[in-house]
């Protein structure tokens, strides 16, 4: 079983409940009407999944965690918008669906964390109906920048690195994710990128707040000590790095998205 770099540490899901399908699906939102049945791989706490699926009722709705831990909270979240949605644990890697069982299939920041995206694309492949979408979208780390300049940070990205590789993951999975799709055998494929600017003092707050915490208190963290990639100690030096551009007035940062949107 692969290793899942974040966890579902508190200050992650903190993380996770603030997406939403504008601001985590903006290339998939077009292709949605009423009546599909969408199945959303990787849901976490359901923020995205529960949007999705207003977008498409009364279509069916599934959505998959490799984790128990999100799905009670995802449910909660369903019952407060009144859509019809079930969670359920799933395995990215051999879904207990039949062949073309859904009309759109999303995975959101779902296979930078795999060993195998590319089984995992056809795996999400197959339990969508021809004509149907698989929308996959993953960050690009090394697209990550901020000011001010912070060497804690430049540090805290050198570990995040070491361990998502120690963990068989790919970091820089957003360039990837077309030739992910050509090695499945995927050829229908629209390739695009949308970003992430976190610049308010709201914003900051959020963001700065949550990677402080995963520095100290996440498996994110836990693994970097087992990894021998960094010291309890250091970790603590980076959760202030990122307090430090909380705190900043003029503290920004940005990052890039690939997407894709496939047509079976």
């Amino acid at each position: 079983m692969d290793t899942y770099t974040h966890g579902h540490a508190e200050p992650v899901l903190q993380s996770h409940r603030w997406r939403t399908a504008e601001n985590s699906a903006p290339h998939l939102l077009p292709s949605l009407r009423p009546g599909l049945d969408l199945l959303d791989v990787g849901c976490g706490p359901g923020t995205i999944t529960v949007d999705l699926a207003a977008r498409v009722a009364p279509g069916r709705v599934l959505g998959l965690d490799l984790s128990p831990d999100p799905l009670d909270e995802a449910r909660a979240a369903a019952e407060r918008v009144g859509v019809p949605v079930t969670f359920a644990v799933g395995d990215v890697y051999a879904l207990d669906l039949p062949d073309a069982s859904f009309d759109v299939v999303h995975a959101h920041q779902v296979l930078q964390h795999l060993t195998d995206p590319v089984a995992a694309l056809r795996e999400l492949a197959r339990v969508c109906r021809p004509g149907g979408l698989v929308a996959v979208r993953d960050v690009d780390y090394a697209t990550f920048t901020w000011f001010p300049v912070n060497p804690g940070l430049d540090r805290w990205l050198e570990v995040y690195y070491g361990v998502a590789r120690a963990n068989g993951a790919e970091p820089d999975a957003g360039r990837r994710l077309l030739a992910w799709a050509r090695a499945a055998g995927l050829r229908d494929v629209t390739a695009t990128t949308s970003s992430w600017c976190y610049a308010s003092p709201a914003e900051r707050a959020w963001w700065g707040n949550s990677w402080a915490g995963r520095a100290t208190a996440s498996p994110f963290a836990e693994q970097a000590v087992a990894y021998g990639l960094a010291a309890p100690a250091e970790l603590d030096a980076l959760a202030d790095a990122w307090r430090a551009w909380r705190d900043a007035d003029d503290g920004w940062l940005g990052m890039m998205h690939g997407e894709l949107l496939i047509r079976v």
